[in-house]
């Protein structure tokens, strides 16, 4: 038989999406992957319901449907600080994952590189290898996730085609600072570089943290591809509406990469979500309060049993540090804590280049009664845990 393809030999499937399918396996309470338990808005769900009966089941736009785009380009133009063309300046995916994939596919060349923050989300690793080019990693020093300008200028030597930013950050819930952004703006510009955002988590951000949209930075519209969705926001994560934000230049490759990955993201789905993308600020308000809520319910938990943890700045993610249970593989760990202590969590080394196998990631956008349900089964880590070690 003839061999197969060689792209994927570095790189596993999703180790988030196993340790859901391991946390249905054994019952556990799944903090692995992060979508939420609870609903959408409910002008949204009923929105979607009106659509079921209504002319919207054929292809839409392939870029996207008009008052998706409009609306989009209204709320987006608001927050970023410019007017976003929506005829020009956008192009609606499916989902943030496609959104990153054809941001790269349009931006970068076979044999280029690409400067990656360490820990990183798991596609990002991913995408630049199926794009043909090379990951530069750069690591973000815990614990309050803090990047070594030396180093990092030392990675833009390297003459990448690009460099990822996840803000606020999965999995370790950093927020960059108006500063670090304009660090690494200065190296962008220095060294002729894209950056491509992944702001899926720009509106879930905790006092006193602020997000600073990239493109919002001086000078730097012009090189940045701004990826987003509205999966975690309004909370239709299996919705897969995400979005580019890009000159025109750079949409109308998008377009063209985006067209041949998937044609369209759903049109009923779109047309559903207009009605999010016109909520006033007040929901994002309550949206922020919402989260603030869970992290500290959470956080408390957590504290109370003594489990040694980060404090996310931003998203929803805590990564705790297991190292007291002497586990050498943080995987073999994971897969026990579900199987014994009914707790799905994510290994911390599917985030990090560096040998990093002594945290793990846990997220809290559940309802209460869900995150109170895993503290309690987390009180039983320690004697379970220690026995399986």
């Amino acid at each position: 038989m003839p061999e197969l393809s060689k792209r994927t030999e570095t790189f596993t499937d999703s180790v988030i999406r196993r340790m859901t399918r391991v946390s249905l396996q054994y019952g556990a309470v799944n903090l692995s992957q992060g979508f939420p338990d609870f609903d959408p808005p409910k002008a949204i769900l009923d929105r979607l319901a009106q659509v079921a009966k209504e002319d919207f089941h054929q292809y839409s736009i392939t870029w996207g449907a008009q008052n998706f785009r409009e609306a989009l380009a209204e709320k987006q133009s608001r927050l970023m600080g410019r007017a976003i063309d929506p005829n020009r300046e956008i192009v609606v995916t499916c989902g943030s994952t496609e959104a990153m994939m054809a941001a790269m596919m349009s931006v970068t060349n076979p044999g280029d590189k690409v400067i990656v923050f360490s820990p990183f989300y798991e596609n990002y690793g991913a995408d630049t290898i199926l794009s043909g080019a090379e990951p530069i990693y750069v690591p973000l020093c815990p614990p309050e996730f803090n990047f070594d300008a030396d180093v990092l200028e030392a990675a833009f030597k390297q003459h990448p085609k690009a460099l990822i930013l996840c803000n606020p950050s999965n999995p370790c819930g950093k927020v960059f600072t108006y500063d670090e952004l304009k660090q690494i703006a200065d190296f962008a510009k220095k060294y002729d570089t894209f950056v491509i955002t992944d702001e899926v988590y720009e509106h879930i951000v905790y006092k006193p943290n602020q997000h600073v949209y990239f493109a919002s930075l001086p000078g730097m519209w012009e090189r940045t591809i701004s990826c987003s969705s509205l999966s975690k926001t309004y909370s239709i994560t299996g919705w897969r509406l995400g979005y580019i934000i890009a000159p025109a230049s750079i949409i109308e490759v998008a377009k063209k990469v985006h067209d041949f990955l998937t044609v369209g993201a759903a049109a009923p789905l779109q047309e559903a979500a207009v009605v999010g993308l016109r909520f006033d600020d007040a929901y994002y308000q309550e949206l922020q309060d919402k989260y603030t809520k869970k992290r500290d319910l959470f956080l408390k938990g957590l504290d109370d049993l003594g489990i040694a943890h980060t404090v996310p700045e931003g998203a929803y993610y805590v990564l705790l540090d297991i190292s007291e249970f002497g586990y050498d593989s943080d995987v073999t760990f994971c897969e026990l804590m579900a199987k014994e202590v009914g707790v799905g969590a994510v290994p911390g080394s599917s985030f990090f280049k560096e040998p990093v196998h002594h945290l793990i990631r846990l997220h809290f956008a559940k309802k209460d009664e869900t995150l109170y349900e895993a503290l309690n089964r987390l009180e039983s880590l320690r004697q379970k845990m220690t026995i399986y070690k």
